[in-house]
């Protein structure tokens, strides 16, 4: 019987020799220098916290000034990747010194980035350097969640140890940095500090803390598929216990996780209807247009502030209908507060038409004619001797009369100042550094921000955070 050819292998075959081949096992003398590499990482001195302090200030500007270019600068300096690779290597080979120095390193340079934000953020407060009205996107992006962070940072994880274990490979650092975004989640946590805003650093918190475990589980996988570990565990081959207790607060991260995701998309949902509903019964009520809309959730209902661009403004028995149909579809109590911005269109291809106009106009009515009668005249009889007598005259006393004062944009605001119809109310425009207004009389507190009311340069009148006005001292000029 004649043997049969060698069968050449499959593609499947292929490519799982191909990655075999990839992720064999290191030397001894690979793995050593690996391992001397990472020590110093795990006991950092000057260069690491400086990183770390370039790196919030940066990250912390651009989630201040809501940009994502800033933002991704940050992520490219990546002080804490570093800690955190040495936290799953440690854990691989049982090195508890390399372990303990790590967290240590991790844990300061965390405490240092949190403290570092949080005083930025009070600072541009009070000074203020950037104006904030209300928190930027890019902040709030950060503090939800889900389980799509937990496979974006295992993939990462898995990136950046493979990259680490290889040399040819180094130029993938920067996006893995960049993909896993470790200190934004740490700044984001300032911020809402020094706003007192408990929510947003308790989801930065948990972004974080996904971040962070689930990194140290898939480096410390992917140092043991390289053949990483005490001798007694690649001779068993078997998984070390760390790697357990990493899966295990990953399995556990997943439900608050899977929590918060439930929830935002609830909550997505829920606006969606609430924004359907409102769009059709605003165009109802003359015509109206809706141009914002902002809800919040609290244990006695809905808030619903609505702005919207009318020609018409409605009534106060308009909007109570409103709000009580929205309680009936949406079954649940609602408070509303509606914006109106007047809006008059006009279209060049159809010009106005007259309309007419009562006005009051003056008519001569004749009368009788006068006629002659006679009249006794009296004759002239002696007079008193005239005496003095005193006369009151009044005098007219100026007094000093309030106006308004002349106020200008301080030179530090950046960018252009918004002008506010109510203090966190719609936007009506914008004031450039040095343009001239005046400051009129009422004030109010909204969100621990003094506001004032102005009246600009274009007579339009509004409302400004006081802290980023400065007042403009009259000066002495030629008397004639």
């Amino acid at each position: 019987m004649r043997q049969s050819e060698k069968r050449s292998p499959s593609f499947t075959e292929k490519l799982l020799r191909t990655f075999w081949n990839g992720a064999r096992p290191l030397t001894a003398a690979e793995r050593e220098e690996i391992i001397t590499e990472l020590i110093p990482l795990s006991s950092p001195g000057f260069d690491f916290f400086l990183l770390v302090v370039l790196s919030t200030s940066i990250a912390t500007l651009g989630l201040l000034t809501d940009s994502p270019a800033v933002i991704i600068g940050a992520m490219l300096v990546a002080p804490l990747m570093s800690p955190i690779l040495t936290i799953g290597m440690a854990s691989v080979i049982g090195d508890s010194r390399m372990l303990s120095s790590a967290l240590s390193a991790l844990l300061r340079g965390a405490f240092l980035s949190v403290f570092l934000s949080f005083a930025l953020t009070i600072i541009n407060i009070n000074l203020p350097i950037l104006y904030l009205q209300q928190l930027p996107q890019e902040v709030i992006s950060r503090t939800h969640p889900s389980p799509i962070d937990l496979v974006i940072a295992l993939a990462g994880g898995f990136a950046a140890a493979y990259a680490l274990t290889r040399d040819n490979l180094s130029a993938a650092l920067p996006g893995v940095a960049i993909a896993t975004a470790l200190m934004p989640p740490l700044c984001t946590i300032g911020i809402g500090l020094a706003f007192n805003n408990m929510d947003i650093a308790a989801g930065a918190t948990l972004l974080f803390i996904t971040n962070t475990v689930t990194i140290a589980f898939a480096a410390g996988m992917v140092f043991f598929l390289r053949g990483f570990g005490s001798r007694r565990i690649r001779k068993e081959r078997r998984l070390p216990q760390s790697l357990f207790l990493s899966a295990g607060l990953m399995t556990l991260l997943l439900f608050p996780l899977t929590y918060y995701s439930v929830q935002f998309f609830k909550d997505a949902n829920d606006n969606r209807m609430i924004r359907e509903v409102i769009i059709d019964n605003v165009t109802r009520l003359n015509g109206s247009e809706l141009d914002s809309m902002s809800i919040h959730r609290n244990p006695e209902g809905l808030e619903i502030v609505l702005t919207i661009r009318t020609n018409r403004l409605l009534r106060y028995d308009q909007v109570v209908s409103l709000q009580e149909f929205l309680v009936k579809e949406l079954n649940q109590p609602v408070s509303l507060k509606v914006n109106q911005v007047f809006a008059e269109r006009l279209d060049p291809l159809l010009p106005p038409t007259s309309t007419p106009t009562r006005t009051l106009t003056s008519t001569v009515t004749l009368g009788p004619s006068p006629t002659s009668t006679s009249t006794l005249t009296p004759t002239q009889s002696p007079t008193a001797t005239p005496t003095f007598t005193l006369t009151v005259t009044q005098t007219l006393t100026p007094t000093a009369t309030s106006l308004p004062q002349q106020v200008q944009v301080g030179p530090v605001t950046i960018p252009p100042l918004r002008i506010y119809q109510e203090p966190g109310g719609p936007v009506i425009g914008y004031i450039e550094v040095g343009r001239p207004m005046y400051r009129l009389y009422r004030t109010e507190i909204y969100q621990g921000l003094v506001w004032i009311q102005i009246r600009d340069s274009e007579n339009r009148i509004g409302w400004i955070p006081e802290v980023y006005l400065r007042t403009v001292t009259p000066q002495p000029g030629a008397t004639p």
